[in-house]
């Protein structure tokens, strides 16, 4: 195993890049942000181990002239969430598939020793199995998880002993980072409980897997120190607490009431919901193979956005587009 010095992370302006890459830095890699700047850079601070490249990785080229001279690569980027689909489906094809090999190969080409891919549990669809675990059928109900699933195939069609390939399915990210998202079901309904002092529940029958954004972050640094051999070809599936949206709800209600009592009596109401997905995933390989244990839970996710909204850092959380994927691309025109 080659050690691994310097990093590139795609899409590390995003959510879960802008709580990774402070993590990266202050461990002593050398970091490269690649990512299109639809939610800016401005949370990414100075640092001296630290470029930032505003591209698109549609740009193969731009993009495999980044990769010269970097160890690994993180692959976040990407039109994330089902929601995102009511935008134009062409920027989310050519983004979430078509320009996936060709990235793949410049990586390759230009010596990147490690490919850590971020796939996404909802590629199961739905299923009422109890544990769904990393062999189960792919059934997407949307484009987003069709394409996520597509690009696995084709990112271990160029596994090889110098070029070592994982993908990780995590379940649905929660809690607090400085790019935040306000449209995945935890961090929407504590903003709503917190701001709107009543929380909707569309359908909440559903079960989701979920994981702090935080575990996540470790979980991708643990990914870059393993040997080549544990994660060599792998698939992973990363969740922690599997819960119906409705218990996500009341667990939401719970923590806000304990710590914001001026905010009760906090009010449950119930729409229909078109979003059919539910799956229920077993996170035991790699738990097994790479010792990996998430170790916070919803509720802490809950308390660390209360302590953000309670210290201002989530400003007009209700309406700015820049906590809601699909109203700021669309905003931007995005192409």
């Amino acid at each position: 195993m080659r050690e691994i010095k310097n990093v590139l992370v795609t899409g590390g302006a995003g959510y879960v890049g802008s709580r990774l890459v402070p993590e990266l830095l202050a461990v002593g890699y050398g970091v490269t942000v690649y990512d299109i700047m639809y939610f800016g850079s401005e949370h990414l601070q100075p640092h001296p181990k630290l470029r930032v490249i505003a591209g698109d990785i549609r740009d193969t080229a731009k993009l495999g002239a980044a990769f010269v001279g970097q160890d690994a690569v993180i692959h976040l980027a990407c039109i994330s969430n089902d929601a995102s689909f009511e935008l134009d489906e062409a920027l989310s094809r050519t983004i979430n598939f078509e320009c996936f090999e060709p990235m793949v190969i410049a990586a390759k080409n230009a010596g990147v020793n490690r490919f850590i891919y971020a796939s996404s549990s909802s590629v199961y669809g739905v299923s009422d199995k109890p544990d769904v675990t990393e062999d189960h059928p792919l059934v997407p109900l949307t484009l987003y998880n069709k394409y996520k699933g597509l690009c696995e195939p084709l990112l271990f069609k160029h596994q090889s002993p110098d070029f070592v390939c994982v993908t990780i399915r995590p379940a649905t990210i929660c809690g607090f980072a400085p790019r935040l998202r306000l449209d995945l079901s935890v961090n929407i309904l504590t903003n709503h409980a917190v701001n709107n002092r009543k929380i909707s529940v569309f359908g909440g029958t559903q079960m989701r897997p979920n994981l702090h954004v935080a575990d996540m972050c470790d979980l991708y640094l643990l990914t870059l120190r393993v040997p080549d051999e544990k994660i060599a070809g792998q698939i992973f599936n990363a969740g922690y607490q599997n819960l119906t949206i409705a218990k996500i709800a009341e667990n939401v209600r719970d923590v806000v009431s304990e710590l914001l009592p001026s905010n009760t009596p906090l009010t449950i109401g119930t729409v229909p919901s078109n979003d059919l997905r539910s799956y229920h995933i077993n996170s035991s390989k790699i738990e097994t193979l790479l010792g990996f244990t998430p170790r916070r839970t919803v509720e802490d996710a809950v308390r660390d956005l209360c302590a953000a909204f309670g210290a201002k850092k989530i400003p007009e959380s209700l309406i700015d587009d820049r906590y809601f994927n699909v109203k700021r691309m669309m905003a931007l025109q995005a192409r």
